[in-house]
């Protein structure tokens, strides 16, 4: 089975994606220009909505194809060039476009609504502008948006640096361990370094190595972070919003309850997660926890899975779910689809990438661990999501949003915990293994991640109060909530205050991360109800996954049973962690 992507599925030749990329540069945007000041004709806005449609399932196929292929391999510039090409093609094309809103604002609701009784063909559109007019007050005026998206690149631009900084630049550092062995450390093999070495001076030496580059670079990375922060605030500032928070919530209606409600719950009940540290200290019989230890099994274990197995234990683990459900589950990992293998220059972590009508695919970095098969379990609930959007919504409804991204993903990773669990007679190693996969699943996934979205918000307010950012700024603020999550003083660990520096999401996608903490609650959530029994819980579910992106996504969670704008939904995750933490130290100790 061929193990790496087929991009020919998306474009047979890279004459066909130049014949695309031409024909928006030099026939859609200068089509849509001409339209400017002419949408109150009906015939106008028709033939706009239309240049629209086309220009929306193109610009995503044009994208996914040079952006992954550049993911490829880094090093190769002529593919980070088509990527930066593409790039400034989305600016024109936003320029172009960037008198539509408040044009048809001018128009006012009642006629978009009356033209979209009378063209039923074009009813696509009616969420799009349902948003639009909910978020009227943060619109400028055609002058303006015109202005603001010649600096959008500059917007971008922080996200480019990052990665041509820890990606592209990056050059791994070999390490000499205890034995006397020399092991080269990478991004991608890092952790499984640090969970197979058999002594904390082996750990240490591995950690440090990956970590002293974000030290090496510490002024660079702090200046690229503080640009990233500058815009979203130049941002806030030209719209009117009332904080950064606000501008990366409004348009999908997420209530900032929601986002505080997290981070106060997480904040405030991390009791459960103190205790497993300590647990897994006593247990480990370390005498100092170190942050890197907490990739050390519990369990004793050597089982390595092959690629092949990991796609069979993760199809045997959905048998009980409908055929639909299972044939996308074995359609999205079909050959040609996903990457399997780490390779130089490759882009590192894991992803699931779709378009509107473009079959998704599957990025990984499969190492054979058994956190692996989790990953495409994982980005495989990705690619499913994508399919049943792209089979029930129209082009102009099928991208959904980050919030409900990452539901469908950690459902199947509830789902196959289950099934590993469940599926015979296991020894106690087996067990404590599994319930310590549970128990991560919850650190990393909810307080983890809810970590750095508080981070995110506690340094965007500084910047909102104008104070100036360095690295010591942003290492202290890390020290703090590492203290306060995890009960841990990082500043004994020589360069981990810097994981800032490391987490991608903060420079490519701001205000991203807490979603992961809110999916993995609502999937928790919707996924209990399914393995109650609840009645019509899967099917709720799936019809979730078929709102793609037709409602807001508050909204789509409630489709599927959940409510997120309560506070129990995440203090039930804290109280599964403290039950499960409970039940390894049982199992531990007894």
């Amino acid at each position: 089975m061929k193990e790496t992507w087929d991009l020919s599925r998306i474009y047979e030749s890279e004459e066909a994606f130049q014949k695309d990329f031409l024909d928006i540069k030099e026939r859609v945007i200068p089509a849509l220009e001409s339209l400017k000041g002419q949408l109150n004709q009906e015939r106008k806005f028709s033939e706009y909505l239309s240049l629209m449609r086309e220009s929306d399932e193109k610009i995503s196929r044009l994208y996914m194809f040079c952006s992954m292929r550049s993911d490829l391999d880094k090093r190769v510039v002529e593919n980070n060039s088509a990527v930066a090409k593409m790039r400034t093609l989305l600016n024109d094309f936003s320029s172009a476009i960037s008198y539509a809103d408040p044009e048809i604002l001018s128009l006012g609701k009642d006629y978009v609504e009356l033209y979209f009784k009378n063209h039923p063909e074009d009813k696509d559109f009616d969420f799009e502008y349902e948003k639009l007019f909910r978020g009227a007050d943060y619109v400028l005026p055609a002058a303006l948006e015109k202005l603001a998206t010649c600096f959008s690149p500059l917007q971008s631009m922080g996200g480019t640096l990052y990665s041509q900084l820890s990606v592209s630049d990056y050059v791994p550092k070999k390490v000499t361990l205890k034995d006397g062995s020399e092991v080269e450390v990478n991004q991608a093999n890092w952790t499984t370094l640090v969970s197979e070495a058999k002594c904390e001076e082996d750990r240490k030496a591995i950690f440090e190595s990956l970590y002293s580059y974000y030290d090496e670079h510490k002024n660079v990375y702090g200046e690229i972070y503080n640009a990233v922060l500058q815009s979203q605030l130049a941002e806030m500032k030209a719209r009117g919003y009332s904080s950064i928070l606000q501008s990366h919530l409004y348009r999908n209606k997420i209530d900032e309850s929601v986002f505080l409600n997290l981070i106060d719950v997480a904040s405030t009940h991390a009791a459960p997660l103190h205790k497993y540290l300590q647990i897994r200290a006593k247990y480990l019989g370390l005498e100092k926890y170190h942050t890197y230890d907490r990739f050390l099994s519990l369990a004793e274990s050597d089982k390595k899975y092959t690629y092949e197995e990991a796609r069979e234990l993760f199809f045997k683990s959905i048998e009980k779910f409908p055929a639909d459900f299972q044939a996308k589950a074995h359609e999205v990992s079909a050959e040609g689809y996903v990457d399997v293998y780490h390779q130089p220059g490759k882009r590192t972590g894991a992803y699931s990438n779709g378009g509107e009508n473009v079959h998704p695919y599957i990025l990984l970095n499969f190492n054979g661990q058994l956190e692996d098969v989790f990953t495409l379990a994982h980005e495989s609930g990705h690619s499913i999501h994508t399919l049943y959007s792209m089979e029930s919504q129209p082009v102009m409804k099928q991208s959904y949003t980050i919030f409900v991204a990452e539901i469908a993903s950690t459902f199947n990773e509830h789902n196959l915990l289950d099934y590993l669990m469940e599926s015979g007679e296991l020894s106690k190693q087996d067990k404590i293994a599994l319930l310590q996969k549970s128990i991560d699943q919850i650190m990393s996934t909810f307080y983890r991640q809810t970590l750095f979205a508080h981070y995110e918000y506690n340094i965007s307010k500084k910047v909102e109060q104008g104070i100036p950012l360095n690295y010591e700024i942003l290492c202290q603020e890390m020290i703090s909530l590492y203290k306060t999550y995890y009960g841990l003083d990082i500043q004994e660990e020589k360069v981990k205050p810097f994981v800032w520096a490391y987490i991608p999401h903060l420079f490519y996608s701001p205000f991203y991360v807490y979603q992961y903490a809110t999916s993995f609650t609502a999937s928790m959530l919707i996924y209990e109800n399914v393995k109650k029994g609840k009645a019509n819980a899967f099917e709720n579910y799936i019809q979730m996954l078929r709102s793609g992106g037709s409602t807001y996504p508050i909204d789509e969670v409630k489709i599927a049973g959940v409510d997120l704008t309560k506070k129990e939904a995440f203090l039930a995750v804290t109280s599964r962690m403290e039950e499960l933490v409970d039940q390894l130290e049982k199992l531990l100790f007894e």
